[in-house]
């Protein structure tokens, strides 16, 4: 069942990808993570309402610690909300998270968001000795105490995986609020629900398929609020999208780089070598990439948020190689022309 429409907010994300510069030569980690904190301010400048950057730790994405980043955003923005496109809570210790996004809570004036998940990849595990057996465990038991930290209060705690917390108070103190911790969930039943048993605010990573899928899971999650005896708690959606002037020019600008990352996930993960109608099909009405041109992605995205019941819809505009200038270009869209559109749709 469907919820009421609303005017979500409208968000941008990147994984810090490893692009290209006009060449076709690949950019440095460095000059990387320089163009994300400069994407982040393009995306203030264009009215978007939220900037999120993702966590790994392989060498085809630059940002491994996007607090240090988005630390760096909060001293050079003033409004809008900066958080994680996860952060793998699976590998980190939840103390540690919490310290980390309760100083940029108080850099960002309150700007801070958490969005907590396992991640799509696992490199993260052997990296920091864990092990994969653990794998459901370990984000289990590090939600547990993540729900209870992010109030700032003292915390009495105990699992298999950390020292336990008697009564311990965890610093730096919070301001005004908790930390705002979204879960972040892929299509697993499961996950939903384990959202919201600890009533904590749902965001569907909404990355293949078509978005109606995803209407049983929002539904279960906010039967599940109401059966845990939580209040009602928003549901936002993480997509794919770049937004240009035309369907047409957005598939020729993404198709070289959707290729190129696609053909290298599948050779780790065993796919078929990508095709241009697989990417013509995800851009497509029914498709989950809200790629194509304003009134394409704000069509789409109003036709997700009216389904889905969405508070706020995020786009990750990165694509692999995709260059820093047409990842520029896409924001300013994506703020200054998708998003008064979507709303104007919703309105009516």
């Amino acid at each position: 069942m469907s919820q009421e429409p609303l005017l979500p907010e409208i968000g941008a994300e990147t994984f810090g990808d490893i692009s290209q510069d006009a060449e076709g030569n690949l950019l440095s980690h460095a000059q990387v993570i320089r163009n994300v904190i400069a994407e982040g301010q393009a995306a203030e400048a264009a009215d978007l309402d939220f900037f999120g950057v993702g966590e790994h730790h392989r060498d085809d994405y630059a940002v491994s610690s996007p607090e240090i980043v988005l630390a760096a955003l909060a001293s050079t923005t003033q409004k809008i909300k900066l958080g994680t496109a996860v952060t793998v809570l699976s590998s980190d210790d939840p103390v540690r998270v919490y310290e980390r996004f309760a100083t940029l809570d108080a850099i960002s004036n309150g700007r801070s968001e958490i969005i907590a998940g396992r991640g799509s990849f696992v490199e993260s595990f052997p990296l920091f000795g864990l092990n994969l057996d653990d794998y459901e465990k370990l984000f289990e038991e590090k939600l547990d105490l993540m729900a209870k930290l992010r109030h700032g209060d003292p915390v009495v705690w105990r699992g298999e995986h950390r020292a336990a917390l008697r009564n311990t108070q965890v610093y730096p103190l919070l301001e005004n609020r908790p930390v705002t911790t979204w879960v972040g969930v892929g299509g697993s039943p499961q996950s939903v629900v384990r959202a919201a048993r600890h009533g904590l605010p749902l965001f569907l990573a909404i990355i293949g398929g078509q978005p109606s899928a995803f209407a049983g899971l929002a539904d279960l999650y906010r039967r599940a609020l109401k059966e845990y005896g939580h209040q009602e708690q928003p549901v936002a959606a993480h997509f794919h999208g770049f937004v240009a002037d035309s369907d047409e020019e957005a598939l020729e600008t993404l198709w070289p780089h959707y290729q190129r990352t696609m053909n290298r996930l599948g050779s780790e993960r065993g796919w078929p070598p990508a095709s241009k109608m697989s990417l013509q099909a995800a851009m497509g009405p029914r498709g989950a990439m809200m790629a194509g041109s304003v009134e394409t992605v704000a069509a789409k995205l109003a036709s997700a948020t009216k389904l889905l019941g969405l508070s706020r819809a995020d786009i990750k505009y990165s694509a692999g190689t995709l260059p820093h200038e047409s990842m520029m270009q896409s924001i300013k869209l994506l703020g200054q022309e998708v998003k008064p559109r979507v709303h104007e749709l919703l309105a009516v």
